[in-house]
């Protein structure tokens, strides 16, 4: 939200909805979800998923999600249907692991869809160790964004966002202090913000990169990359995109 979207909804499973609504920030809806015996999102929950995304811009699946058999196969099924743009992060990239037709199926005539691994999760993706993705991060992006007509962003050290028509962008914002839980959670965000303002989706990853780096860094000024977390890069957001206007 504060890198733009309008209306923010929080899809979780029923049973924790009162929880959440106490602790949640007041600017953020929730959307109460049926759950499975583990209490995790399964299969009962995709038909309401897929009426409410006939009134969303834009889709961010992943973020503390777990790992549960069910909701592996809720999100490979949400991914495969899902007719808007959409952020794949965290879990949702596990769940695509060994699944990769899943986006085979979609790259013709389908929305912009959008990666974010980090290494290890780039390793998974593609059967490669984190040595031999790192040892290559601009290639290995570059190819899995072609073969899958998807964006990427490999993050890490000088992050890399790539796209399928050979687009390449280096990021030299962050820092090491950005290396924090949820960190990765508020740049989904902010590419998902981009998305929905209408950027495609190498200009809204490149974007949000940059700014969520440069947020970074102003956080890191005044709570040192020892001390900063995830809430404190959120809170630079405005400062980091006034600064870069």
């Amino acid at each position: 939200m504060r890198s733009g979207a309008g209306m923010v909804t929080l899809g979780i499973p029923g049973i924790i909805n009162n929880a959440v609504i106490k602790i949640k920030p007041p600017e953020v809806m929730t959307l109460p979800l049926e759950q499975t015996k583990e209490l995790t999102l399964g299969p009962a929950a995709y038909k309401k998923i897929m009426t409410f995304m006939k009134s969303a811009a834009v889709l961010v699946v992943g973020p503390g999600l777990g790992r549960n058999s069910y909701t592996r196969g809720l999100v490979r099924r949400v991914i495969s249907a899902a007719g808007i743009p959409m952020v794949i992060d965290a879990d949702g990239l596990n769940a695509l692991a060994g699944r990769l037709d899943i986006l085979k199926n979609k790259r013709k005539g389908k929305p912009d869809v959008i990666l974010t691994p980090h290494p290890a999760e780039m390793g998974r993706l593609c059967g490669l160790s984190v040595e031999k993705i790192q040892r290559d991060r601009k290639n290995i992006a570059k190819k899995f964004a072609k073969d899958y007509n998807v964006a990427v962003v490999l993050k890490g050290r000088h992050t890399e966002v790539c796209d399928p028509k050979g687009n390449v962008y280096t990021n030299h914002t962050g820092n090491p202090g950005m290396s924090t839980a949820g960190s990765g959670d508020v740049l989904s965000g902010m590419i998902a913000a981009f998305l929905g303002q209408g950027l495609d989706a190498f200009n809204a990853a490149k974007y949000a990169v940059y700014l969520h780096g440069l947020a970074g860094d102003l956080a890191a000024k005044k709570k040192t990359q020892l001390g900063m977390i995830a809430s404190d890069i959120i809170e630079e957001i405005p400062a980091a995109i006034k600064k870069s206007s």
